[in-house]
């Protein structure tokens, strides 16, 4: 008597889609010193709201800027063992998102904007990262998922048809999403910025990005 064959195979399945980011994402902050608390935050606050000002000068719409936490800590000097209080500085600082040039979206370019929004901080600027990133990145996951199931498919067919079995029905999908991985360095760590004019910018170039999906794919054999 002839037992029906069992059966299944699993394979792994990756999708990757390549695109130039459409957003940055920067941080500037303040970095102050005065002789007291009061001072310190006081001085933090105005050149906080001079970066606000230049923001949306350049305009930046207010749900693109978020304010950080505000603090102030003890700038601290050592001489022989013994520590003593120099003053105070408070720091503070804005996460800015901006348009990509030519992402169908009006406004300055970013790097007139950044640098602008630097100078008007002054010497206790701080530029403290920057990001590109995606405005609809689930429409380019959902390009990557459908790649990874076409290989996926793929893969399985083959070694079905090479078994001499069919491929049947889908037991299990397991998913495995990796974030976008830069092709070109980012600009990080807290940097100190003199400008010249507000007109002085650094060039910003987005380069190339990638989504990448893998999918584990088990199907039962026929």
């Amino acid at each position: 008597m002839d037992h029906p064959q069992t059966g299944t195979v699993t394979v792994f399945g990756q999708g990757t889609v390549h695109a130039v980011p459409d957003l940055i994402v920067v941080g500037i902050g303040v970095e102050c010193r005065a002789s007291t608390v009061g001072l310190a935050y006081e001085q933090a606050g105005r050149r906080l709201t001079a970066i606000t000002t230049a923001l949306r000068e350049d305009e930046v719409p207010g749900r693109d800027i978020a304010t950080g936490v505000l603090s102030v800590r003890s700038d601290i000097a050592w001489q022989d063992g013994v520590s003593r209080i120099t003053g105070y500085i408070a720091t503070g600082g804005l996460r800015i998102t901006l348009s990509q040039p030519g992402s169908g979206t009006t406004g300055t370019d970013p790097a007139g904007v950044i640098a602008h929004a630097v100078a008007a901080g002054g010497d206790d600027a701080r530029l403290g990262g920057l990001q590109h990133a995606f405005a609809d990145r689930t429409r380019l996951l959902t390009r990557a998922r459908d790649a990874a199931w076409d290989d996926a498919l793929d893969r399985a067919r083959h070694y079905a048809r090479r078994a001499a079995r069919d491929l049947g029905p889908v037991l299990e999908i397991t998913e495995d999403t990796t974030a976008p991985a830069p092709r070109a360095p980012q600009e990080s760590g807290a940097v100190r910025m003199v400008a010249a004019t507000s007109q002085s910018s650094v060039p910003v170039e987005p380069g190339e990005q990638e989504i990448s999906t893998v999918l584990r794919v088990t199907w039962q054999l026929g």
